[in-house]
């Protein structure tokens, strides 16, 4: 009697430590409704969001690679992809349920099924994403969970595709020293998971992940892809009009490349809530949330909203080596960029003249136009 009590207890602990538990999965079925309409994703932004995608000509592969959560979540963002849901693949029962999964023998993966415009993405390119996420040399387990449920798997249903699957895992197999476990078979059946685990993390940004984004940061995207800030919607006014609507100081800075005086700008020691905008064409340039105090007397802050806003020159002036940064669409000029900013935010100090911005408080960005900005200043 004690051993069976023993083993009862046992099974119930393991459940409890499973990523994707039951337990958490029940309440996310409850409360993500409510979840997905108040929370904003703490994941990058996806560039597919906006993307026209010919449905006809879409292909299809499923991938196994741990907790569908996560990896439901990245797929979603990598170029090219137009659509992801989480199931369960290859198993040896029909339309199982969760539950199942999780605590009978039922031999399914939680699976996702990546929809991508080959057009946008290859195969090869869009398995090298999934490698990135996954440790193919671990036998039923990701992150910190355990099972056979979470083994990892490349499932396909179109024979050509083989050949580039096997290339991509024998590329993988020379970065390990452990064999790869990754199974590659024809999909034999798929069954699409519950609700609640549809786009699970976007509904519940703090919910369990065992996979990291980094890799997305950089991707190359193509010319269709929606820009976070769009150029054309800052025109720069002619030399006549910004002698109008400059002052001197903002004048000589922006167009003449000025350097205004050290401690008796405007933003030095300047630390409210809200963005800071090209002065000229009110361009979205900086967020408070990477404002810092350099003490070097000029606002500072340790990156640019998107890097895409500014531009980078050599200036060459008085002997010295230095990098000018000037905004995209009014090509006015900013400041400089320097590598002795705080090493944990990347060592970067962009060192801004207050002359070349114009802050809008987080409370006045919406009716000013910059409210698809706000998740950029919490």
């Amino acid at each position: 009697m004690k051993n069976i009590l023993f083993a009862g207890f046992l099974l119930v602990f393991l459940i409890v430590l499973a990523g994707c538990s039951a337990e958490s999965a029940d309440n996310s079925s409850t409360t993500s409704g409510q979840t997905a309409s108040t929370s904003t994703s703490k994941y990058p932004d996806n560039s597919n969001v906006d993307l026209d995608f010919d449905t006809d000509n879409l292909q299809d592969i499923w991938l196994a690679g741990g907790c569908f959560w996560g990896v439901e979540a990245y797929m979603a963002r990598v170029y090219g992809v137009y659509d992801v849901t989480s199931g369960y693949a290859n198993g040896n029962t029909e339309n199982p349920t969760y539950e199942e999964v999780i605590r009978e023998n039922t031999g399914h993966a939680e699976t996702v099924h990546v929809r991508y415009d080959p057009e946008r993405v290859d195969l090869e390119k869009l398995l090298g994403h999934y490698f990135m996420i996954i440790d193919p040399t671990l036998l039923n387990q990701q992150g910190n969970d355990r099972g056979e449920q979470y083994r990892t798997g490349v499932y396909y249903e179109n024979e050509a595709d083989r050949a580039v699957i096997d290339q991509v895992v024998a590329s993988e197999k020379e970065r390990y020293d452990d064999p790869i476990v990754t199974e590659v078979e024809v999909l034999e059946h798929y069954y699409l998971a519950e609700e609640y685990h549809q786009d699970y993390l976007e509904k519940n940004p703090d919910g369990y992940c065992h996979v990291e984004f980094d890799s997305l940061e950089g991707q190359e995207v193509g010319e269709d892809a929606q820009p976070l800030i769009d150029p054309a919607l800052y025109p720069k006014p002619s030399d006549e009009e910004l002698k109008e609507q400059l002052t001197d100081i903002q004048y000589e800075v922006t167009q003449e490349d000025a350097t205004e005086p050290a401690f008796s700008n405007e933003y030095d020691g300047f630390y409210e809530p809200g963005i800071y905008v090209d002065i000229t064409t009110g361009e979205p340039l900086f967020s408070s949330a990477d404002k810092y105090d350099s003490e070097t007397g000029w606002p500072s802050f340790t990156k640019p909203i998107d890097p895409d806003v500014v531009t980078e020159h050599d200036d060459g002036l008085l002997f010295m080596k230095r990098t000018e940064i000037r905004s995209r669409a009014g090509d006015s000029h900013l400041g400089h960029v320097f590598t002795d900013g705080p090493e944990d935010k990347g060592g970067l100090r962009y060192c801004m003249n207050s002359a070349a911005l114009l802050f809008i408080p987080e409370a006045e960005m919406e009716a000013e136009g910059y409210g698809f900005l706000l998740d950029k200043v919490n």
